[in-house]
């Protein structure tokens, strides 16, 4: 496959999915693999709330929680300026 620097981004994006989709496709427990997913991004915000593990872990797991939030807030946000940016550039129909 040619290299990243020569892809659009929209073929970036559909070369993304379809590893996506190819992996998903391969994976004979979504569950268990979901779980491992779940857990793995659930130390990483703990661990950005609490870098030395200070905190009592009810503590650490309510402000966890609100920086997964803030993230995902942020994703949304990042998407919605994405989004209307791709929408100034198409002309209208």
């Amino acid at each position: 496959m040619a290299a990243s620097t020569n892809l659009t981004p929209e073929q970036r994006s559909l070369r993304a999915r379809l590893a996506a989709n190819a992996q998903w496709a391969r994976e004979p427990n979504r569950a268990a693999r979901m779980e491992t997913l779940r857990k793995a991004a659930e130390s990483r915000f703990e661990r950005q709330v609490d870098p030395a593990g200070v905190l009592p872990p009810a503590e650490r797991a309510r402000r966890a929680a609100s920086a997964q939030k803030a993230h995902m807030q942020s994703l949304a946000l990042r998407s919605a300026k994405a989004r209307k940016q791709k929408a100034k550039r198409q002309p209208s129909a």
